[in-house]
């Protein structure tokens, strides 16, 4: 009993170490459309972007340290910050963030359709639009 039991664990073992290693989502395709001085905001700028998720797609955790406006453009996406409830918007939607935000969720809603939504980053200038959690 005990040869045929370890030989069990041996097999189990095997077939689990040759299951295929989980994937990471694929990546947004983002495009900026528009960066603008602010020269009454001194140190400021606009960034306008736009977004594509693929289907599946997901943005690993990040901050903008800016202001942020998602407007959804096509598909239907969730949303999401650290302490707020994930949201899931659709075409004609908004969500907004704020600087002291950490952005924890941003994924397609989807795992056959695209998503696409345009961002609008109130932000310092020069600074980058995507900062790592901290």
């Amino acid at each position: 009993m005990r040869v045929m039991l370890s030989s069990l664990m041996l097999l189990l073992g095997g077939a689990a170490s040759a299951a295929p290693a989980p994937s990471s989502p694929p990546e947004p395709v983002v495009t900026s459309v528009m960066t603008q001085p602010l020269p009454e905001y001194p140190g400021k700028e606009a960034l306008i972007l736009t977004v594509e998720y693929p289907p599946g797609g997901a943005d690993p955790v990040h901050r903008h340290d800016a202001h942020g406006f998602v407007y959804v453009l096509e598909g239907r996406i969730v949303m999401g910050v650290a302490g707020g409830r994930e949201v899931t918007l659709g075409p004609g939607e908004a969500f907004h963030e704020g600087p002291a935000d950490l952005h924890t969720v941003g994924r397609n809603a989807s795992q056959t359709e695209p998503a696409r939504f345009v961002v609008f980053l109130l932000k310092d200038a020069g600074k980058p639009a995507v900062l790592p959690p901290h």
